[in-house]
């Protein structure tokens, strides 16, 4: 009887301390995804911007792609919205195919996590290659 008790009572704190995993994993997905988003937008912002001045200074994409040659800045800022970009999409879409496809949390989680290392891996290719190339 004290065995029946006592395996219940470890029942309901596994399961409990699976609620709180979970419920902590969430938390840290919402604040990267935050955090991310703040990186993105000042990124999106000096993107446009910079957009906007190629284009009102009729650069061509050669005369574009010669000032972006061996730029550290090029290269460091949009590293950085590459990185941001890899957090803040997948973690997203994983929670879309959660919520709309009805698609386990293991699997979503699993997706997310490659497509976050092939938007870091291409993004950083192509970074590299307009800086060094």
């Amino acid at each position: 009887m004290k065995r029946a008790a006592a395996a219940t009572a470890a029942g309901r704190s596994d399961a409990a301390g699976r609620v709180l995993a979970d419920a902590i994993r969430q938390g840290r997905r919402w604040y990267w995804q935050r955090m991310s988003a703040m990186v993105l937008a000042l990124c999106v912002l000096v993107h446009l911007v910079t957009i906007v001045y190629a284009v009102r200074a009729g650069l061509s994409a050669e005369a574009v792609l010669a000032r972006t040659r061996g730029s550290l800045a090029f290269g460091a800022f949009y590293g950085v919205f590459v990185l941001a970009c890899a957090v803040h999409v997948p973690i997203g879409l994983a929670r879309i195919a959660e919520e709309w496809l009805g698609t386990a949390p293991r699997v979503a989680d699993a997706a997310a996590s490659a497509l976050a290392w092939l938007l870091a891996a291409l993004g950083l290719v192509a970074v590299y290659g307009m800086v060094a190339g």
